[in-house]
C-alpha cells in the first residue's frame, strides 16, 4: 500500500525513513534494521513478513528540509537505500492533501508532523492550532474519503493539569495547561469527529540520533561544562524513536490485516477506542535521564545536580507526573517493550 509520512524530516519521520529503506549498514543499524523487520514479522503466522511489505510504497513530505546531519546520520545507519526526498505538501491546505492523496492513491497517512515546540506555542496559538488541529483534521478528511487510515501521533502534554500518582491510562480525560496541549487535544477530538478510520498514538520524552531532543542536547552540555543542573520533579517515560517507528509499523500491518477495525462515526468524542500509549519501559525523572546518558556516554567529568522546575522559568508548567499505561498496545499487539535505559545505549552507540 502507499503509505504518507508527514513531519518526515523529524525525529520519529527519520526513523520511519529507515523503516521504509528495509535495509541498513554501519554499526548500529544491523540490530535497527532487524527489530524493523521483526516488527512486520510478528503479525505473520509462519515468521515471514506479511505479504504486502514489499510492496509498501512511502512518500515523505515535511515543511522544513532535512538537515544535512539528518542525511548523514540517515545514510550512516540505513545506506544508500534510504530514500531521502521530500514531497511538497502543505498540510495545512485540504485540498492540496486531498489531491495528493487522490493522485498517489494514498491508503495511510502517518502524521509525525505538528507545532512540538511547548514554550512558543504561548505565543504563536494560530500556528499550533493550524499545525495540531486543522492538519490532523484535513488527514482525517483525506482518509475518510480514501477508505484509507490515519495514524496520529499525540502526546502526554494533554495530561499537563491533572496531578497523577499512577500510571495514566488512554481513557482518562485530558487536561492541558497549555497551547501546545490544548491544540494536541484539539487535534485527537478533530480526528474522532471525522470519523476516518484512525489509531491515535500518544507517547513522551521522545529521543533519537536525529534532530534536537534531550540526549542530544545532554550530550552536548555534558562535554562542554563542567556542571549541569537538571530538574528532578518531573516524572515520565523516555520513548527511543526507532521503537516508536516499529511499532507504528505493527499498527499499519495490524489495521491492514483488520485486527485494528473503523471507528464508530457516531462515538463521542472523547471515546479511547482507537487510542494508544506507548512510550519505552521504564521511568525516571529529567535528571535520572540526564545521569544515565552522562553515565553510559562516559562523560564523568561533568557533575549533573538535581534542580526543581522553578529555576528554569517557562510559560508552561510541564506535567509533574506523565507516565503513560502501555498495556493495552502491549495487550493488542502482543509487544515486547524495551526498557528506556537498554533504548538508550542503543542510541549512544548509533551517535557515539
Amino acid at each position: 500500500m502507499t503509505i504518507l509520512v508527514t513531519g518526515a524530516n523529524g525525529q520519529l519521520g527519520c526513523w520511519l525513513r529507515l523503516a521504509a529503506s528495509g535495509s541498513a549498514a554501519g554499526p548500529a543499524a544491523g540490530s535497527a534494521a532487524a527489530s524493523l523487520t521483526a516488527a512486520k514479522n510478528q503479525f505473520s503466522a509462519d515468521g515471514t513478513t506479511p505479504s504486502h511489505a514489499a510492496a509498501d510504497q512511502f512518500l515523505f513530505t515535511d515543511i522544513a528540509e532535512l538537515s544535512e546531519e539528518s542525511a548523514a546520520m540517515l545514510r550512516r545507519l540505513g545506506g544508500e537505500a534510504v530514500d531521502l526526498s521530500t514531497v511538497r505538501l502543505d498540510v495545512t491546505d485540504l485540498s492540496a492533501v486531498r489531491e495528493l492523496v487522490r493522485r498517489e492513491r494514498v491508503q495511510a497517512v502517518v502524521n509525525c508532523a505538528g507545532f512540538t515546540n511547548v514554550d512558543a506555542a504561548e505565543s504563536q496559538p494560530e500556528l499550533a492550532e493550524l499545525l495540531n488541529v486543522t492538519a490532523p483534521e484535513n488527514l482525517a478528511l483525506a482518509m475518510r474519503e480514501a477508505g484509507g487510515l490515519l495514524v496520529h501521533v499525540s502526546t502526554d502534554y494533554i495530561f499537563g493539569a491533572r496531578v497523577y500518582d499512577t500510571s495514566i491510562g488512554e481513557e482518562q480525560p485530558g487536561a492541558p495547561t497549555g497551547v501546545y496541549g490544548l491544540t494536541k487535544l484539539r487535534g485527537e477530538e478533530a480526528i474522532r469527529r471525522v470519523g476516518c478510520r484512525h489509531v491515535i498514538l500518544r507517547t513522551a520524552w521522545l529521543f533519537s540520533e536525529f534532530g534536537r531532543n534531550f540526549v542530544r542536547t545532554m550530550l552536548r552540555l555534558t562535554a562542554e561544562r563542567p556542571q549541569v543542573k537538571v530538574v528532578d520533579d518531573q516524572r515520565g517515560t523516555p520513548t527511543y524513536a526507532g521503537d516508536l517507528a516499529a511499532v507504528i509499523l505493527q499498527i499499519l500491518t495490524a489495521a491492514e490485516s483488520a485486527a485494528l477495525s473503523a471507528p464508530d462515526a457516531s462515538a463521542p468524542a472523547a471515546d479511547s477506542a482507537n487510542v494508544f500509549n506507548f512510550t519505552n519501559a521504564g521511568e525516571c525523572t529529567w535528571y535520572e535521564f540526564a545521569c544515565a546518558i552522562a553515565e553510559a556516554a562516559g562523560r564523568t567529568a561533568c557533575e549533573i545536580l538535581p534542580c526543581r522546575s522553578d529555576e528554569f522559568p517557562s510559560p508552561v508548567r510541564r506535567p509533574a507526573y506523565s507516565v503513560l499505561d502501555k498495556s493495552k498496545i502491549r495487550a493488542a499487539l502482543g509487544l515486547a517493550i524495551p526498557a528506556w535505559r537498554d533504548s538508550l545505549r542503543k542510541c549512544l552507540k548509533s551517535i557515539l
